[in-house]
C-alpha cells in the first residue's frame, strides 16, 4: 500500500535539514529522505584534511547558530558532519537514511506527485528537491584519452596522500579544492604540478579582519542572481580563499615553495598533455581579481567612515611573489615521474530522475526562488536560488525559511 506524507524532502544535507526545522516549528507532517547519512557529501566527498574556508561564525543554520568559542576558525571535514548531525537530533528531524530515491514523477490523478524508490512509494502533496545542483563528479574528455596506468581520481574521491601510488601528482584546477588538495600534497613532501584555471583569489584577512566580516556587512552575500553581469556569472568558479591551515592562497607562493604551476589542459593523449600558454594570464587575472575585492573594501571603509586598521604584513601575499620561469606547453607524465592525476574539474547536474519537465534546455531547473511551475514542487540549497549565500550553511536557512511558508500557505 502506498503511503502517504504531506512534504517529502530529498536530501538530508544541511537545505533538507534547515527546511526541517521550519516545518518541525509549524507542526507540518513530513519526511527526509537520504540516500546516504546525513551529511552525506560533507562525509564521503571531502578530504582528510578539508577544513571549511568560510569561518565558523557563518554557521547560521534555523535555530543552530555557532556558539563555539572561535568564531574565526574553520571547522573540519568531522567537525561540519557532527555539527550537522548535532543539528538534525535538537529537533527530532523525521530523518530516513539510507533511501534511495529512483524517480519522482505527478500523481495521474493531478495533485501531488509519487515518490518512488526501490521497495516502496509515497505520495507526497508537496516535494522538495534538496539535493544540490551539482552532485555528479565531471571529469574531462581528456582524461579519458590517458594512458591506463595512470592513477586518475576526481577530487571527491581523494582522501590523502597515502591512498595514491608513489611518484610526483598533477593537479588539474584551481578552485577552492584544487588548492587545498595541492597544498595536502606538497606538505606531504609530494611533488606537485598544478594545471591554473580562470578562478579568482581573495585574501584570507584584509585591514584586521577575515574578509568574510568585510564582504558581510557590504551585502556581498546578499547579492541577488538579477545583478550579475550575466547568467553565466552563476557557474563562474568560486574564487579560492584559504588552505588547510586557514592561511591566504597565493599560487605564485605554491611556486616559489616548489610546486610547478601549468597552464589550462587543452589535450592529452597516452602519457602527454598539452597545455595552453595561459598561466601568466591565470595568474594576472586571480591577482586582479583579489585587488578588485580589496578596492571595494577600501571604498565601503571610507564611505561609512568607520575606523580599520592599515593593511598589515602578512594578510595579502605580494603578486611577485616568486613563480615558475618559462612555462611548460607539453607535459610528459613518464618524463616527470607523475603517476596520478587530481581532476579538481568540478560537478555536474544530475536531475535525471525527477521526471517533470521542469529544466531548461542545459538541465537547470526553472524556479522562482526555489518554486517551480508546479505546485507543491519546489527546489532548495542550490547556488543563487536567491542570493549568492543560498547553497553556504550561512544562508541556506533564509531560502528554507521562504519555503516553509510556502508550503503552509499552499495548506
Amino acid at each position: 500500500m502506498t503511503e502517504y506524507i504531506e512534504t517529502v524532502i530529498i536530501g538530508g544535507g544541511q537545505a533538507g535539514l534547515a527546511l526541517s526545522y521550519y516545518l518541525t516549528q509549524q507542526g507540518r507532517t513530513h519526511l527526509i529522505l537520504e540516500q546516504g547519512r546525513a551529511a552525506e557529501t560533507w562525509r564521503s566527498g571531502r578530504w582528510d584534511s578539508f577544513t571549511l574556508n568560510t569561518p565558523n561564525w557563518m554557521i547560521q543554520l534555523p535555530g543552530f547558530p555557532y556558539q563555539g568559542d572561535d568564531p574565526d576558525g574553520f571547522l573540519t571535514r568531522a567537525d561540519v558532519v557532527a555539527c550537522l548531525e548535532q543539528y538534525a537530533s535538537s529537533f527530532h528531524a523525521p530523518l530516513q537514511c539510507g533511501v534511495r530515491v529512483t524517480a519522482v514523477r505527478q500523481q495521474p490523478a493531478g495533485d501531488g506527485y509519487l515518490v518512488e524508490m526501490e521497495e516502496r512509494t509515497i505520495k507526497a502533496r508537496n516535494v522538495v528537491l534538496a539535493t544540490g545542483a551539482y552532485p555528479k563528479p565531471k571529469l574531462p574528455i581528456a582524461s579519458a584519452a590517458l594512458c591506463g596506468d595512470i592513477c586518475q581520481i576526481h577530487t571527491s574521491a581523494y582522501r590523502n596522500p597515502q591512498q595514491l601510488p608513489s611518484g610526483a601528482v598533477l593537479v588539474v584546477g584551481t578552485g577552492q579544492s584544487g588548492c587545498q588538495i595541492a597544498e595536502d600534497l606538497h606538505e606531504s613532501g609530494r611533488q606537485v604540478y598544478l594545471s591554473t584555471s580562470s578562478c579568482g583569489r581573495v585574501p584570507r584577512r584584509y585591514r584586521g579582519k577575515d574578509i568574510t566580516r568585510w564582504l558581510s556587512g557590504m551585502g556581498f552575500f546578499d547579492q541577488t542572481p538579477d545583478k550579475l553581469p550575466s547568467r553565466a556569472a552563476q557557474f563562474a568558479c568560486n574564487p579560492y580563499m584559504s588552505g588547510n591551515h586557514g592561511d591566504s592562497i597565493n599560487l605564485r607562493i605554491f611556486a616559489s615553495q616548489g610546486m610547478i604551476l601549468l597552464g589550462r589542459v587543452q589535450v592529452a593523449q597516452g602519457k602527454q598533455i598539452i597545455l595552453a600558454p595561459d598561466l601568466e594570464e591565470n595568474l594576472a587575472r586571480a591577482d586582479a581579481f583579489g585587488r578588485q575585492i580589496t578596492q571595494r573594501i577600501d571604498e565601503y571603509i571610507k564611505q561609512t567612515g568607520m575606523e580599520a586598521e592599515a593593511n598589515s604584513p602578512g594578510e595579502e601575499a605580494p603578486s611577485n611573489a616568486a613563480q615558475s620561469t618559462k612555462p611548460l606547453l607539453t607535459l610528459d607524465l613518464q618524463a616527470a615521474g607523475i603517476s596520478t592525476i587530481i581532476w579538481a574539474s568540478g560537478y555536474q547536474l544530475d536531475f535525471d530522475w525527477v521526471q517533470l519537465p521542469v529544466f531548461d534546455t542545459l538541465g537547470y531547473p526553472v524556479h522562482q526562488r526555489g518554486i517551480s511551475a508546479f505546485p507543491g514542487l519546489y527546489f532548495l540549497g542550490l547556488p543563487w536560488l536567491s542570493k549568492r549565500k543560498s547553497s553556504l550553511l550561512y544562508g541556506v536557512g533564509e531560502d528554507a525559511a521562504f519555503l516553509a511558508s510556502a508550503i503552509v500557505e499552499r495548506g
